[in-house]
């Protein structure tokens, strides 16, 4: 059987939180849920304090200084913390179905797997939550890819270097991995990024892992979509996105150039970097530096940075 620690970041999710935690403990395969807290403001705290209290397989833990250090310190100290073999990620106002981990119990008897990826789909919680996913997202029900895909091309499809479209970034909740895969790795999520930081560190563990799809055609979890959603908050090629995307883009560049990764990949990637460099620029420098950029390599025009978008 997989013994799995569930690590649950915990920031103001008090409306939510019994729900997640209890949509983990169903599974016989969940050796312990890690409830890292976050220095919330609302009673979460509480509540994960009545939670371990109350269930064995509960343990929770605060950064030392008791702090608030964002989702991506406080999945890493959740990562720290946990004893199972096996690591799987939910976000504290979502929650698991009853076949999240079906694909797992039969992928990982084959032992060069290291990570098994799945669907989730989302439930809107609020009205304005709703309108502010749905604007931005297009109503995208499930968070999928669009074939099953193992090894390098799971890699290469996140950054859509692959001949179909693979479709969107997985989401954390239906991931699963082996520990061991990020220790020998040195896998953590970049502390420096307030979002993005769960694409980035999927990225990187694909490159890194040997990942393969299970069951991406039906949900294993759901996202709850309420008005306190970060992602949602962002406008699209706003100045505020660009730089959000940049730190995205440069935290995958900084990485690239520690591994000997692909041509086409590492061109990806710096392409990005540079588009979303050049959206902070202003002005003349920044109509200029577009010129150049282009003349050195078309293909910056196909970044995900629109060049036809006036910045001020």
């Amino acid at each position: 059987m997989l013994d799995i620690s569930v690590i649950i970041p915990v920031y103001n999710a008090s409306e939510f939180l019994e729900k997640s935690v209890a949509s983990a403990l169903q599974f016989d395969e969940v050796k312990e849920i890690i409830l890292a807290e976050d220095q919330s403001t609302d009673n979460s705290l509480e509540i994960c304090q009545k939670l371990a209290d109350q269930y064995t397989r509960i343990k929770l833990f605060q950064h030392p200084d008791k702090g608030n250090h964002g989702a991506a310190a406080t999945r890493n100290l959740g990562i720290e913390k946990s004893s199972g073999s096996f690591i799987a990620f939910l976000d504290a106002d979502d929650y698991y179905l009853p076949n999240r981990f079906e694909a797992e119990k039969k992928i990982f008897g084959d032992s060069k797997v290291e990570g098994v990826f799945g669907a989730v789909s989302i439930e809107y919680l609020t009205e304005k939550g709703k309108q502010e996913f749905q604007s931005k997202f297009n109503n995208a029900s499930l968070t999928t890819v669009n074939y099953p895909a193992e090894g390098q091309d799971v890699f290469k499809g996140l950054l859509g270097l692959t001949p179909k479209t693979f479709g969107t970034f997985f989401h954390l909740n239906a991931l699963t991995v082996r520990k061991s895969t990020l220790q020998k790795n040195k896998l953590k999520f970049n502390e420096i990024l307030r979002v993005h930081q769960d694409s980035d560190f999927i990225i990187k563990l694909a490159y890194h892992s040997y990942l393969k799809s299970g069951i991406i055609d039906v949900a294993t979890g759901v996202r709850g979509i309420h008005d306190d959603n970060r992602i949602t908050k962002i406008v699209k090629y706003s100045p505020q996105y660009n730089e959000r995307q940049f730190l995205f883009w440069n935290s995958l560049y900084e990485w690239s150039k520690q591994n000997k990764i692909d041509h086409d990949a590492a061109q990806h990637i710096d392409l990005q970097k540079k588009a979303f460099e050049l959206s902070v620029k202003k002005g003349f420098s920044k109509t200029a530096a577009i010129f150049m950029a282009i003349v050195r390599n078309p293909k910056i025009l196909k970044t995900k940075y629109r060049f036809t978008y006036t910045h001020s």
